[in-house]
């Protein structure tokens, strides 16, 4: 057969070919329905090739910015907080820099990548740290496990495929999965076998395997045994009627991997004894492994099972701490923490708004340590102490709950005295858990006052921190999300300002103190900023152009004050106004 001679098949006969295997398939109860797409012109620059894209990534960051994001959100592990939000900074203003750059050593032959590797046992946040810092900024992230890649051998098949996750992430953009972030997890698991005679493939295949993409490599997004990626490439034809080879470049791809490394201690711990460093004593506490670690070396993760060129590609190393029980109790004091919240959310389901003592946290935190398993462990403490709560409550009447001490200790008895309509007892609990809630949302708004000012752009009043505390009160959110929403109501109220003058050709100015007013009311979802323009023009229009007329003045500060009593501010303008013109008369007399 010469394939030369044959011609490659219209879109129209490949849907009827695909059309009569659906029907052979399937009878008549799948049909393909598509729409006819023109190919696209393409539109070229002066040298006739198809311009580049604009750079749809724009990092502006610096460590300490981002340590002090994470700070907001994670507990404890200063040290890995400050290497990561320092090398992942780096990367990226390193690219920024080399982009705009000429001679740029974006180019450089053997540029090495800040890629990061990740030691601490499980629980202490190190996923939960990523993905904060991918979210802040802005660029696509997958995560991995390594334990997947060992049942595919040495082929590499799943590890190019996370790259194709990050196209998908990154919503088809291309330049922008470029500078995301793959996160592979438990990458101890594919260490080599200290034990076995011979290569081990099934792990240290999968090393070489991450080695070409943790540096450089084309990716094809085309894959011959994905269907979908191929559907995709027909319906790419259909539309541009071009063939075009699609790839990533993994240059800028930030690759980071994270284990619990349980037997590396003891390497480190025999190294550092021959070599006569005073370590001589056998390790016995958690302080002892976490300072035996802080000293890993490459020679350590080689003898643990890696290959050195796998080593060599993870230049920078982050040193996790065990979480202690104090820590914990701070996790679940956190007002952003996802366990609380989350219970929060599963309550508020059913209506029932839920609030926690202190010793009750305390409580959890200590259950929570003795599992092992560091902050997951508070999700399993909190659920089981109250599944029975989350059960029985929904079918009552219910919608204030308390979390006091008698809740862990004797749930039964507690449940019965909260369907009790005759005790008394719980609506002053629950008002008492609520108001030391507020006072410990102050507090933390005190704390980070001038970090959440700046990251959110807007001036934390003590007004708009009572708005804040009040709102957290009332609602399931993380203080971020509601400063945000703060935010965003500042700006609408702003722009009343510039709609006023164009209506009226009146310039108003609303105080903070009236702006923060506004926002307080319209936390209520039952009022719109549109109720505030009318009234605002109802009661000052006619009353600031009188002002206007009689003094000439344009400008008018308005407070809260005036908002509540618009007559009254209205009035005392004119006469303030008009006793300044009496009080200049005798100076613009002539003689």
């Amino acid at each position: 057969m010469n394939i030369q001679n044959e011609t490659i098949p219209n879109p129209k006969e490949i849907e009827k070919e695909i059309g009569e295997f659906l029907a052979k398939k399937f009878g008549g109860s799948v049909k393909m329905v598509s729409q006819e797409v023109l190919p696209q012109e393409n539109t070229l620059d002066a040298s006739g090739k198809t311009p580049k894209a604009e750079n749809p990534f724009h990092f502006n960051m610096k460590p300490e910015e981002l340590i002090t994001y994470l700070d907001q959100y994670v507990v404890k592990q200063d040290h890995a907080k400050a290497v990561l939000a320092t090398k992942i900074c780096t990367h990226f203003n390193r690219i920024k820099h080399a982009d705009f750059a000429s001679g740029s050593p974006h180019d450089m032959v053997g540029s090495i990548k800040n890629n990061v590797l990740m030691i601490g046992p499980t629980g202490v946040g190190k996923t939960y740290l990523i993905k904060l810092i991918a979210k802040k900024i802005g660029v696509p992230f997958v995560k991995g496990d390594a334990t997947k890649f060992s049942e595919t051998g040495y082929v590499g098949g799943d590890v190019e495929d996370l790259v194709r996750d990050l196209v998908r992430e990154a919503d088809d953009n291309i330049e922008l999965a470029q500078y995301g972030i793959i996160y592979i997890d438990e990458i101890d698991k594919i260490a080599g076998s200290r034990n076995m005679i011979g290569t081990d493939v099934s792990r240290t295949g999968v090393q070489r395997a991450l080695l070409k993409p943790m540096e450089e490599t084309e990716v094809d997004l085309k894959v011959p045994h994905d269907p979908i990626s191929m559907l995709q490439e027909i319906e790419r034809f259909r539309k541009t009627g071009s063939r075009e080879k699609r790839s990533v470049n993994t240059k800028n791809i930030l690759f980071i991997m994270s284990g619990a490394f349980g037997d590396l201690t003891e390497i480190i711990h025999r190294r550092m004894t021959s070599q006569n460093i005073g370590f001589g004593a056998a390790v016995k506490t958690h302080q002892d492994r976490q300072d035996i670690l802080s000293h890993v070396k490459s020679e350590d993760l080689i003898e643990f099972g890696f290959e050195s060129e796998f080593v060599g590609r993870l230049p920078v190393r982050a040193i996790f701490e065990r979480l202690t029980e104090d820590d914990l109790f701070e996790i679940l004091k956190n007002p952003n923490n996802p366990v609380i919240l989350g219970k929060k959310l599963d309550f508020a389901a059913y209506n029932i708004d839920i609030k926690f003592d202190d010793p009750v946290l305390r409580i959890l935190a200590q259950n929570a340590f003795m599992e092992n398993t560091g902050a997951r462990g508070l999700v399993s403490a909190v659920e089981k102490a109250l599944l029975l709560f989350e059960r029985c409550l929904p079918s009552s009447e219910v919608k204030k709950f308390p979390v006091t001490l008698s809740v862990l200790r004797t749930p039964e008895q507690a449940l019965s005295k909260l369907m009790d309509k005759e005790n008394h007892d719980v609506p002053e609990e629950f008002d008492r858990l609520a108001k030391d809630e507020r006072t410990a949302i102050k507090a933390y708004l005190h704390t980070n006052r001038k970090n959440l000012s700046e990251k959110y752009s807007l001036t934390l009043t003590p007004s708009r921190m009572d708005i804040v505390t009040s709102f957290y009160s009332k609602n399931v959110m993380d203080v971020g999300h509601i400063i945000q929403k703060v935010k965003s109501l500042y700006d609408e109220i702003k722009k009343i300002e510039l709609s006023f003058y164009k209506k009226h050709d009146i310039n108003i100015v609303l105080e903070d103190n009236a702006i923060d007013f506004i926002i307080e009311q319209l936390t209520n979802p039952a009022i719109h900023i549109a109720d505030f323009e009318r009234q605002l023009s109802i009661d000052f229009e006619l009353g600031l152009k009188l002002v206007r007329e009689k003094t000439g003045k344009n400008r008018f500060f308005i407070t809260r004050k005036a908002l509540l009593e618009p007559e009254t501010f209205i009035s005392n303008l004119i006469k303030d106004e008009l006793r300044g013109v009496s009080l200049n008369l005798p100076d613009n007399r002539t003689g």
